[in-house]
């Protein structure tokens, strides 16, 4: 029978039930008051996981590095959850699935957990539904979740910033170091991979991030390593298709978690985050009621007042805003 209450599906997935444990993910993606229902119930739950988030440019070669570092987690008895952040389907509003066949090695894996996801319904996008979906995976036994986003945009960098550890993957020539620093990719980095390092141009690619790495130093920029906690980002060179450099990359993760944990880093930075949370969840739920009065009757006579140049647009939004935090409202 088809589970559908949170703590049955919770006590389900706890107990092996992959199926519950997908069930639980597509509620975290759909967002509303079960969205908020089975976090609730997973927020209470000890076991935080470690989060690990892999962001770069589309094709960098983030997947199969995350496919190789679930290798190496599992070698080590780490039960490993992942979230690959995909692009939303224009058409079911899923996630395009090529990240998940190239992690099949892992497939049969019951310590392994794959999900692609997508923002559908949760009005607080990715950046509210991917850490309540990694305490879901934590709440059912999983030490350790790596995040892969898509890309380097905005929401796509915000999201891998939010990990305990974060790795920026890029490859060599990998192009503009501009760019790159528009984008926050230094600012979050806490490893550098140069993926793909059987290719030319790994010394010039080093060269190019060391350089950006001692301007961020002298002038005091907002990476939370080298400047804030006295971690200066490593930089790796791999070859993710044949595991060269997965050790060597696997070891600076257990470093800086370490280094994390020794400098009481780990616990300024959860608290930082569930701060950002807490703001992002009132923010959607704050949206959640000013949408609901889009259809009122207040908002059809503000519309119109709007139109004829009787009331400012700014002013209108005040009066709905006022509403919908009203206990009265209707």
């Amino acid at each position: 029978m088809r589970l559908t209450d949170p703590r049955e599906l919770l006590a389900a997935a706890r107990g092996g039930d992959r199926g519950a444990v997908a069930r639980l993910l597509t509620i975290i993606e759909q967002g509303g008051d079960a969205a908020a229902n089975v976090d609730r119930l997973s927020f209470v739950d000890a076991s935080v996981p470690y989060t690990i988030g892999l962001t770069g440019s589309p094709g960098a070669g983030k997947s199969t590095l995350t496919n190789a570092l679930i290798g190496q987690a599992r070698r080590v008895g780490h039960r490993v959850g992942v979230l690959a952040i995909d692009p939303s389907s224009p058409f079911t509003g899923g996630a395009i699935l090529g990240d998940r066949v190239r992690m099949g090695d892992h497939a049969l894996d019951p310590d392994v957990f794959i999900r692609s996801m997508a923002t559908r319904g949760h009005l607080g996008g990715l950046a509210v539904a991917t850490p309540q979906a990694a305490r879901v995976l934590g709440a059912v036994g999983f030490d350790r979740v790596l995040i892969e986003t898509v890309g380097v945009g905005q929401v796509e960098v915000e999201v891998a910033g939010e990990a305990d550890t974060t790795v920026v993957v890029v490859n060599p020539g990998w192009g503009d170091s501009v760019q790159a620093n528009k984008a926050g990719l230094m600012e979050i980095a806490d490893v550098f991979v140069i993926n793909k390092a059987d290719r030319v141009g790994v010394a010039e690619t080093r060269r190019d991030l060391e350089q950006m790495l001692e301007l961020s130093a002298t002038t005091g920029g907002a990476s939370p390593g080298p400047s804030a906690f006295g971690w200066r980002p490593p930089i790796i060179a791999a070859v993710a298709t044949t595991g060269d450099g997965v050790d060597e990359l696997w070891i600076a993760l257990e470093q800086h978690r370490h280094h994390l944990e020794s400098t009481g880093a780990l616990a300024q930075r959860r608290q930082a985050r569930l701060a950002g949370e807490l703001q992002r969840v009132l923010a959607a739920r704050v949206t959640e009621r000013v949408l609901a009065l889009s259809t009122g009757s207040t908002f059809e006579r503000l519309q119109i007042a709007v139109a004829s140049g009787e009331i400012d647009p700014w002013t209108a939004a005040d009066q709905l805003v006022i509403q919908a935090l009203s206990p009265d409202d209707h």
